[in-house]
């Protein structure tokens, strides 16, 4: 729903540093109070927008943007394998350097700041105060943190960070678009993605959702189609996963996520119907598991 291509963004990483408005070196109680502060300000009950658009889009910023960037960081495992991405993301700047894109001046001081961990932290302090003042401006200010954690990794990763990183010169410098409003013919495109690493993060009553919410835009659409059979698998829910999983091969017969999808279906298949007579306690014990219990599992 919300398209952000500067900084770490335009590697197709979701800078969730940057979402919240906190440094790369913050630790998770920083992390949390930035949180409460941000969700207080977004949450319906509580934000002060009075013009009913702004009102909306703080929902949605909430909702689509901050809570799942959050939700990655208070899970301990996911955390880490966030900080390992990171690090890869590091390595990556210095690798790819002389292509980087950069639009603003702050993020072009911090490539010859002699004290860059310092110019980096005042900086981002300085972006985050307004942040989220006007729903409008705020993914302007997301990117403009992305593209100083962009070369605060790639400072941090060159040398050990002991000397500057490259001119700017070899940086292409185009300025901000007009306009950041989220941009509709890309939402199906976005909550794909989304709906990616919420199943990579085994987030998948998020996942169902996103993408429930993309097919209501776009209903055939075959690679939506096909995510959602295989993320209703995920949650062993075999019947609501095969009608998207012929859906999206009806659009699309050679639709990747759809095809696993069928695999993993007919390979479980054999095995259900023959446990089916001995383990019948144990297959509804796995009908509801975690989500099942929260979501509604044992009702009939």
């Amino acid at each position: 729903m919300f398209e952000i291509k500067q900084g770490l963004f335009q590697f197709e990483f979701t800078d969730n540093h940057a979402i919240l408005g906190v440094s790369l070196e913050a630790d998770f109680e920083d992390i949390r109070k930035r949180y409460m502060r941000i969700a207080r300000r977004l949450h319906p009950d509580t934000c002060p927008f009075d013009n009913p658009q702004d009102h909306e889009l703080a929902k949605q910023l909430l909702a689509k943007l901050v809570s799942p960037a959050y939700n990655q960081f208070s899970k301990e495992g996911e955390r880490k394998e966030y900080i390992l991405l990171l690090k890869t993301m590091g390595d990556r700047t210095v690798k790819e350097q002389h292509n980087l894109k950069l639009q603003t001046e702050a993020a072009q001081k911090l490539i010859q700041a002699s004290d860059y961990q310092t110019a980096y932290e005042t900086a981002i302090q300085e972006l985050a105060k307004n942040q989220y003042e006007s729903p409008q401006k705020v993914l302007e200010i997301i990117g403009k943190i992305s593209e100083l954690n962009l070369i605060y990794l790639l400072r941090k990763h060159q040398k050990g960070g002991s000397s500057p990183a490259p001119s700017p010169k070899v940086i292409d410098q185009t300025p901000p678009p007009p306009s950041v409003m989220p941009k509709k013919d890309s939402f199906v495109e976005q909550a794909c993605r989304r709906a990616e690493q919420l199943m990579a993060s085994q987030n998948y009553a998020q996942a169902i959702l996103e993408l429930k919410d993309a097919i209501k835009r776009e209903p055939d659409n075959s690679h939506c189609h096909g995510l959602l059979g295989l993320v209703y698998l995920k949650q062993n829910q075999p019947k609501l996963a095969t009608p998207h999983i012929n859906r999206a091969l009806q659009l699309n017969p050679k639709q990747p996520q759809a095809l696993e999808a069928k695999k993993q279906l007919e390979k479980a298949t054999p095995q259900a119907g023959a446990k089916s007579k001995t383990a019948q306690p144990a297959s509804k014990k796995s009908e509801g598991g975690l989500f099942g219990g929260l979501f509604g599992g044992k009702k009939k």
